[in-house]
């Protein structure tokens, strides 16, 4: 099973908490820059497919994503979790997902804390943007890359606490009238 999603890191200042007698001004590029990154993680071996640009995620980037999942050869089936983007619930996605036999299964919509990727984007901006000014485009990217780079090595004692499939279930819900 993998959990898809995409990131979109917009160059700027990503400050920290600070309090200060005086003014202090940060440099800050305009924000016209974006590095997208659409991501699929397993959630059993918490391996990170992604495919990457500084255009937009349209639906021929997700199929690219699906052709690379299929390419993984894996043994079990691929059911894969989408949020309720167009571009993921377009024609062409799902004709390529049945023709790669992947499976697509959306979650409800206004529902992105069941995706468990939305996890790793608030991990990755907090490790690599947060409080980190990055004086070009490229050193902005190859922070983002190298952080993601660094999952399975560097960061996978967080990653297996942070991507644990624990969600909240309340039991004997009681139910008001509006």
């Amino acid at each position: 099973m993998f959990f898809v999603d995409a990131a979109h890191f917009v160059l700027g200042s990503f400050l920290g908490y600070l309090w200060c007698l005086t003014r202090v001004f940060v440099r800050a590029s305009s924000g016209r820059q974006r590095y997208n990154v659409l991501g699929a993680i397993n959630t059993l071996t918490l391996e990170l497919v992604r495919v990457c640009n500084d255009g937009y995620i349209t639906a021929t980037t997700v199929c690219e994503l699906l052709v690379k999942l299929a390419a993984l050869n894996l043994a079990m089936p691929i059911t894969v979790v989408l949020d309720n983007a167009r571009y993921q619930r377009c024609r062409l996605v799902q004709e390529t997902a049945r023709a790669l036999q992947i499976e697509l299964l959306f979650l409800p919509s206004y529902s992105p804390n069941l995706n468990l990727i939305e996890r790793l984007w608030k991990f990755v901006k907090k490790t690599a943007l947060n409080s980190r000014p990055h004086a070009s485009f490229a050193e902005f990217r190859g922070a983002i890359d190298q952080c993601l780079d660094e999952l399975p090595t560097t960061h996978q004692p967080q990653m297996k606490t942070l991507l644990a499939p624990n969600f909240q279930v309340f039991q004997n819900v009681s139910k008001l009238a509006a």
